[in-house]
């Protein structure tokens, strides 16, 4: 089953001045997301399989979207996540079988490599509720400059039936970071932590 898309929406935010300080160049996160009919609002299915395969499609899609919008090579990605706002007749088991089992693999692929697991979040929620995308670098889980997220909210989604599933990526860490740990320079990206 392909997604049935009613919306994408795909921005860049990017911080100049944090702090009284500037930032050069500036952070920037880019957030792609979907609103898509949910095939299984208000119906229990023990097989969620398609929803499954629909998040291995948004993952190639939304990732490829965010790296576009930044304007830069899939390598220089630096930190991701993905989140999923189910429509009221939804589950929240729903934007689990969208995000877990297939959308990492798509998205890695779009951002290069990928070693550390892609933060996210769901939750359930009506027309305008605002949805934090939780941001760690992409190759190591550790590298404390790049803890951070994004809020994104769209004035007429989720609807009752559909599913808001946005990934973000970035090309930078948080602005001014100065709270220790590994840089994003000493990370080795071998096991997704270090």
């Amino acid at each position: 089953m392909k997604a049935a898309i009613r919306k994408l929406v795909v921005w860049v935010e990017e911080t100049h001045r944090e702090g009284g300080r500037e930032i050069a160049p500036p952070t920037r996160k880019a957030v792609a997301a979907a609103v898509i009919q949910n095939p299984f609002a208000g119906v229990y299915a023990q097989d969620l399989s398609d929803l499954v395969e629909i998040g291995a499609e948004l993952g190639d899609l939304l990732g490829r979207r965010c790296v576009a919008a930044l304007g830069i090579r899939p390598d220089q990605a630096e930190s991701y996540g993905k989140a999923a706002l189910v429509g009221v007749n939804g589950e929240l088991e729903h934007a689990a079988a969208l995000l877990h089992p297939k959308m990492g693999a798509p998205l890695r692929a779009a951002v290069e490599k990928g070693a550390a697991l892609v933060p996210s979040s769901k939750k359930r929620g009506g027309m305008g509720q605002d949805l934090d995308i939780p941001l760690g670098h992409k190759d190591a889980a550790y590298v404390r400059s790049h803890f951070d997220g994004i809020e994104i909210r769209i004035p007429d989604a989720p609807r009752a039936n559909e599913i808001l599933v946005a990934i973000a990526v970035t090309d930078s860490g948080r602005p001014l970071p100065r709270v220790g740990g590994l840089t994003a320079e000493e990370a080795e990206g071998r096991d997704g932590l270090r």
